[in-house]
């Protein structure tokens, strides 16, 4: 998956312990709003800060809405884009949208069981039309917004892992497929994610014991961790190809 402001190569049932993957997999129903993680994503490119991605995932009446905004650092090239994902309670899409400062915009929505995107060019107001023959179910994976890698990490533990009373988590040994849609890049990809294991990682000076996954496709793979004794929230991901890192504030 490519990025258009850092220029990236094109280089997933459990107890309520894990209730932040409720967002994801939708296992209840919640009547008033409740927020379930949010944030800073610093982004760092050969170790220099390039973008800050302020995000935030709430619930509101059986809905998942994932807000992620992306600023560039001071010192690093003007960028600011803007996403919003609502799902429904099955983790099926309601909608996305996407925006950028320099205008432009882009929108997927369902139709008739499958999904459609709406793309307004810069300087225009005519949306042009492209339709993918894929189930609503499909995963939102969009090009920088790092918050949807989250969401896919909760949807793969929440359907193929499982946690017994003292005992470690355990996923299933091979990878887990997942059909994903990237409106940026008008494309779909099937994508992997697999449990690697336990690992130690440095995060801002500090010793955390996080849950490796790993994240590929056809031409890339992303290291991400998640902190199991808080909520799988993502900690942190490695993108080794292009010495791209990604950690939480």
């Amino acid at each position: 998956m490519k990025s258009y402001w850092l220029g990236w190569k094109r280089t997933g049932t459990l107890t309520l312990t894990m209730a932040l993957i409720v967002s994801a997999s939708s296992v209840a129903m919640a009547k008033n709003e409740q927020e379930i993680d949010s944030g800073t994503f610093g982004v760092f490119v050969k170790g220099k800060r390039v973008i800050n991605e302020n995000f935030s995932i709430h619930q509101a009446d059986g809905a998942s809405i994932v807000k992620s905004q992306l600023k560039e650092a001071p010192g690093a090239p003007e960028v600011e884009q803007k996403s919003e994902l609502e799902m429904g309670p099955k983790g099926d899409l309601i909608r996305y949208d996407w925006s950028a400062i320099g205008g432009g915009s882009l929108e997927v929505l369902p139709k008739n069981e499958f999904l459609i995107e709406r793309i307004t060019p810069p300087n225009s107001t005519k949306p042009a039309e492209q339709p993918f023959l894929m189930p609503n179910t499909s995963f939102i994976l969009d090009n920088n917004f790092f918050v949807q890698r989250e969401v896919l990490a909760w949807r793969y533990l929440a359907s193929d892992c499982k946690v017994e009373a003292g005992q470690p988590l355990k996923c299933h040994k091979a990878p887990t497929e997942f059909g994903v849609l990237v409106p940026q890049d008008r494309t779909s990809m099937r994508v992997k994610i697999q449990l690697v294991g336990t690992e130690k990682v440095t995060i801002h000076s500090a010793d955390k014991q996080l849950l490796r996954l790993n994240l590929s496709g056809d031409g890339f793979e992303w290291h991400l961790w998640v902190d199991g004794n808080d909520g799988f929230k993502l900690m942190r991901i490695e993108i080794p190809a292009d010495d791209i890192e990604v950690v939480r504030d």
